[in-house]
């Protein structure tokens, strides 16, 4: 299935492994990328050098695109946005909102910057800031994004974002994919 947000990324179906602490590896993501869909590590709980071996360890077990997910306001972000970069990574995704220094550097480097968000402000303010794609975490999802119902927040961020929208919380079967394709996300 053809989207805006495989065309943006690579892949061949419109689903994102989100970078869950403590369970998006290096198995997880290279699975989820060689199923053709988008894999997202998750960095916060891992060390630099973690970080750094996680993505050679997926790099050599695939060559599908992938990301890694990274709090904007960690003390160490920089310092992981520069492995992500020096190790060629796809996608940048963001727990918390990037400033637009970061979303700037990586953007200069050619990876696309993924922002979550729980907010149709937020959003608006991540896309001026140049993200190439948002996803929009309701409160049943977890994370760190807010308690708004993605139902209700998804048509207000694609209604006000001319970028990809990917919706994340409650979704998690086919009906779930349909439903988000419905209301206007790329995934």
């Amino acid at each position: 299935m053809r989207t805006a947000l495989t065309d943006l990324v690579g892949v061949r179906h419109p689903i994102v492994q989100t970078g869950m602490g403590w369970v998006a590896g290096p198995r997880l993501v290279t699975a989820t990328a060689r199923a053709g869909a988008l894999g997202i590590l998750a960095s916060a709980t891992m060390t630099p050098e973690q970080l750094r071996s996680a993505v050679r360890e997926v790099r050599s077990r695939t060559d599908a695109p992938f990301g890694v997910n990274l709090r904007a306001d960690a003390g160490d972000a920089r310092e992981r946005v520069r492995i992500i970069v020096e190790e060629g990574v796809r996608v940048a995704s963001f727990a918390l909102a990037p400033s637009r220094e970061l979303i700037a550097e990586l953007k200069d480097a050619g990876v696309l910057v993924v922002p979550s968000v729980g907010a149709r402000r937020h959003a608006e303010k991540v896309a001026a800031w140049g993200a190439d794609a948002v996803i929009v975490q309701g409160g049943e999802g977890g994370g760190h994004t807010g308690d708004v119902a993605t139902t209700v927040l998804l048509p207000q961020v694609v209604d006000a974002v001319d970028i990809p929208v990917v919706a994340a919380g409650g979704f998690h079967d086919g009906r779930g994919l349909v439903a988000a394709l419905a209301y206007g996300a790329a995934g």
